[in-house]
Protein backbone atom coordinates (compact mmCIF):
# COMPACT_ATOMS: atom_id res chain seq x y z
CA UNK A 1 0.00 0.00 0.00
CA UNK A 2 1.58 2.96 -0.72
CA UNK A 3 1.80 5.86 1.92
CA UNK A 4 1.93 9.82 0.96
CA UNK A 5 4.85 11.20 1.69
CA UNK A 6 5.60 13.43 3.96
CA UNK A 7 8.34 16.13 3.47
CA UNK A 8 9.00 19.18 5.58
CA UNK A 9 9.68 22.52 3.28
CA UNK A 10 9.35 22.55 0.15
CA UNK A 11 10.80 20.36 -1.97
CA UNK A 12 9.62 18.66 -5.52
CA UNK A 13 9.77 15.05 -5.96
CA UNK A 14 8.70 11.95 -8.26
CA UNK A 15 6.02 9.49 -7.75
CA UNK A 16 5.65 6.82 -10.99
CA UNK A 17 2.80 4.60 -10.80
CA UNK A 18 3.23 1.35 -13.00
CA UNK A 19 2.20 -1.48 -14.51
CA UNK A 20 0.34 -3.09 -17.62
CA UNK A 21 -3.10 -2.35 -18.86
CA UNK A 22 -6.05 -2.72 -16.58
CA UNK A 23 -3.92 -2.72 -13.69
CA UNK A 24 -5.23 0.29 -12.16
CA UNK A 25 -2.66 3.04 -12.71
CA UNK A 26 -5.26 5.81 -13.89
CA UNK A 27 -7.60 5.20 -10.88
CA UNK A 28 -4.55 5.50 -8.73
CA UNK A 29 -3.45 8.61 -10.78
CA UNK A 30 -7.02 9.88 -9.77
CA UNK A 31 -6.78 8.93 -6.07
CA UNK A 32 -4.02 10.86 -4.72
CA UNK A 33 -4.94 13.33 -7.09
CA UNK A 34 -8.45 13.74 -5.29
CA UNK A 35 -6.83 13.52 -2.04
CA UNK A 36 -4.12 15.86 -2.54
CA UNK A 37 -6.95 18.75 -3.85
CA UNK A 38 -8.64 17.47 0.10
CA UNK A 39 -5.70 18.80 1.59
CA UNK A 40 -6.29 21.95 0.01
CA UNK A 41 -3.38 21.96 -2.62
CA UNK A 42 -3.68 23.31 -6.38
CA UNK A 43 -3.67 20.23 -8.77
CA UNK A 44 -3.45 20.06 -12.35
CA UNK A 45 -3.79 17.12 -14.68
CA UNK A 46 -2.39 16.72 -17.98
CA UNK A 47 -2.49 13.79 -20.60
CA UNK A 48 -1.53 13.49 -24.17
CA UNK A 49 -3.69 14.33 -26.80
CA UNK A 50 -3.05 11.04 -28.25
CA UNK A 51 -4.87 9.44 -25.83
CA UNK A 52 -8.52 10.06 -26.82
CA UNK A 53 -10.52 6.71 -25.90
CA UNK A 54 -12.82 8.10 -23.42
CA UNK A 55 -12.73 11.38 -23.39
CA UNK A 56 -10.84 14.69 -25.03
CA UNK A 57 -10.13 16.19 -22.12
CA UNK A 58 -10.94 14.19 -18.70
CA UNK A 59 -9.29 10.83 -17.79
CA UNK A 60 -11.25 8.12 -17.14
CA UNK A 61 -9.82 4.79 -16.06
CA UNK A 62 -11.57 1.59 -16.86
CA UNK A 63 -13.57 1.13 -14.02
CA UNK A 64 -15.43 4.64 -14.74
CA UNK A 65 -13.61 6.94 -12.05
CA UNK A 66 -13.12 10.03 -13.58
CA UNK A 67 -10.82 13.47 -12.94
CA UNK A 68 -10.87 16.71 -15.01
CA UNK A 69 -7.54 16.87 -16.96
CA UNK A 70 -6.07 19.02 -19.57
CA UNK A 71 -4.75 17.48 -23.28
CA UNK A 72 -1.50 18.75 -24.38
CA UNK A 73 0.04 18.28 -27.57
CA UNK A 74 3.55 18.69 -26.10
CA UNK A 75 5.56 17.84 -23.16
CA UNK A 76 6.16 21.65 -22.50
CA UNK A 77 3.35 22.90 -22.66
CA UNK A 78 3.00 21.44 -19.52
CA UNK A 79 5.26 23.84 -17.99
CA UNK A 80 3.05 26.67 -18.95
CA UNK A 81 0.52 25.59 -17.55
CA UNK A 82 1.42 24.53 -14.26
CA UNK A 83 2.80 27.76 -12.48
CA UNK A 84 0.61 27.72 -9.84
CA UNK A 85 0.13 24.60 -9.11
CA UNK A 86 1.15 22.26 -6.20
CA UNK A 87 0.94 19.30 -7.10
CA UNK A 88 0.60 17.80 -11.20
CA UNK A 89 -0.29 14.77 -12.30
CA UNK A 90 0.90 13.45 -15.71
CA UNK A 91 -1.33 10.12 -17.23
CA UNK A 92 -0.24 7.97 -19.71
CA UNK A 93 2.96 8.80 -19.54
CA UNK A 94 4.56 7.16 -22.26
CA UNK A 95 2.18 8.62 -24.80
CA UNK A 96 4.50 11.76 -24.54
CA UNK A 97 8.20 12.34 -25.95
CA UNK A 98 11.40 12.37 -24.23
CA UNK A 99 11.13 15.77 -23.39
CA UNK A 100 8.94 15.40 -20.12
CA UNK A 101 11.59 13.53 -18.60
CA UNK A 102 13.03 17.56 -18.70
CA UNK A 103 9.79 18.46 -17.75
CA UNK A 104 9.26 16.85 -14.80
CA UNK A 105 12.42 17.63 -14.02
CA UNK A 106 11.89 21.40 -14.39
CA UNK A 107 8.46 20.88 -12.52
CA UNK A 108 10.38 19.17 -9.13
CA UNK A 109 12.66 22.13 -9.40
CA UNK A 110 10.28 24.66 -8.92
CA UNK A 111 9.23 22.52 -5.94
CA UNK A 112 6.26 20.47 -7.39
CA UNK A 113 5.01 16.83 -6.38
CA UNK A 114 4.93 14.96 -9.69
CA UNK A 115 2.55 12.07 -9.80
CA UNK A 116 3.32 9.89 -13.40
CA UNK A 117 0.96 7.17 -14.46
CA UNK A 118 1.80 4.77 -17.49
CA UNK A 119 2.85 1.57 -18.78
CA UNK A 120 6.37 0.46 -17.96
CA UNK A 121 5.97 -2.16 -20.70
CA UNK A 122 4.82 -2.28 -24.34
CA UNK A 123 2.86 -5.25 -26.09
CA UNK A 124 6.37 -6.60 -26.70
CA UNK A 125 7.59 -6.71 -23.12
CA UNK A 126 10.39 -3.80 -23.99
CA UNK A 127 10.18 -0.76 -21.64
CA UNK A 128 7.69 1.61 -23.05
CA UNK A 129 8.69 5.53 -24.12
CA UNK A 130 10.38 7.70 -21.44
CA UNK A 131 8.93 5.67 -18.88
CA UNK A 132 12.49 3.83 -17.52
CA UNK A 133 13.69 7.25 -17.32
CA UNK A 134 11.13 8.39 -14.54
CA UNK A 135 11.16 5.22 -13.21
CA UNK A 136 15.12 5.72 -12.81
CA UNK A 137 14.41 8.91 -11.57
CA UNK A 138 11.49 8.84 -9.24
CA UNK A 139 11.47 9.16 -4.88
CA UNK A 140 8.32 6.30 -4.98
CA UNK A 141 7.52 3.92 -7.50
CA UNK A 142 4.37 1.72 -7.56
CA UNK A 143 3.76 -1.50 -9.62
CA UNK A 144 0.76 -2.59 -10.16
CA UNK A 145 -1.06 -6.04 -11.33
CA UNK A 146 -3.79 -6.90 -13.10
CA UNK A 147 -5.06 -10.49 -12.95
CA UNK A 148 -4.02 -12.93 -15.97
CA UNK A 149 -7.13 -14.03 -18.01
CA UNK A 150 -5.71 -17.08 -19.40
CA UNK A 151 -4.70 -18.86 -15.69
CA UNK A 152 -5.40 -16.16 -12.72
CA UNK A 153 -2.08 -15.24 -11.55
CA UNK A 154 -0.96 -11.76 -11.53
CA UNK A 155 -0.36 -10.38 -14.43
CA UNK A 156 2.20 -7.91 -16.04
CA UNK A 157 2.28 -7.74 -19.22
CA UNK A 158 -0.25 -6.32 -21.92
CA UNK A 159 -0.65 -8.81 -24.47
CA UNK A 160 -1.95 -7.26 -27.69
CA UNK A 161 -4.60 -9.82 -29.52
CA UNK A 162 -4.70 -7.47 -32.65
CA UNK A 163 -1.87 -8.09 -35.02
CA UNK A 164 -1.07 -4.89 -35.96
CA UNK A 165 2.57 -3.68 -34.99
CA UNK A 166 2.71 0.33 -34.49
CA UNK A 167 3.59 1.00 -31.02
CA UNK A 168 0.92 2.75 -30.39
CA UNK A 169 -2.62 1.11 -30.40
CA UNK A 170 -4.78 2.68 -28.44
CA UNK A 171 -7.53 0.16 -27.30
CA UNK A 172 -9.40 -2.00 -24.66
CA UNK A 173 -10.37 -5.40 -23.79
CA UNK A 174 -11.31 -5.61 -27.93
CA UNK A 175 -7.59 -5.01 -28.33
CA UNK A 176 -5.37 -5.69 -24.98
CA UNK A 177 -5.31 -8.67 -22.05
CA UNK A 178 -3.57 -8.51 -18.97
CA UNK A 179 -1.09 -11.62 -19.02
CA UNK A 180 1.27 -13.19 -16.35
CA UNK A 181 4.91 -13.56 -17.08
CA UNK A 182 4.15 -17.04 -18.62
CA UNK A 183 1.61 -16.81 -20.84
CA UNK A 184 2.40 -13.99 -22.11
CA UNK A 185 5.44 -15.84 -23.83
CA UNK A 186 3.76 -18.85 -24.47
CA UNK A 187 1.31 -17.16 -26.72
CA UNK A 188 3.72 -14.39 -28.11
CA UNK A 189 5.60 -17.95 -29.17
CA UNK A 190 2.86 -19.74 -30.55
CA UNK A 191 1.79 -16.61 -32.67
CA UNK A 192 5.00 -16.05 -33.68
CA UNK A 193 5.22 -19.82 -35.04
CA UNK A 194 1.71 -19.47 -37.23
Amino acid sequence: MFIEPHHTGKKGWIEVVCGCMFSGKTEELIRRMKRAHIANQRIEIFKSQVDSRYDKDDIISHDASRIQATAVSNSYNILLMAADIDVVGIDEAQFFDNDIIEVIEELTRQHKRVIVAGLDMDFTGNPFGPMPALLARAEYITKLHAICVCCGDIASYSYRKAKIDDKILLGEKDVYEPRCRSCFYKLNAAAARQ
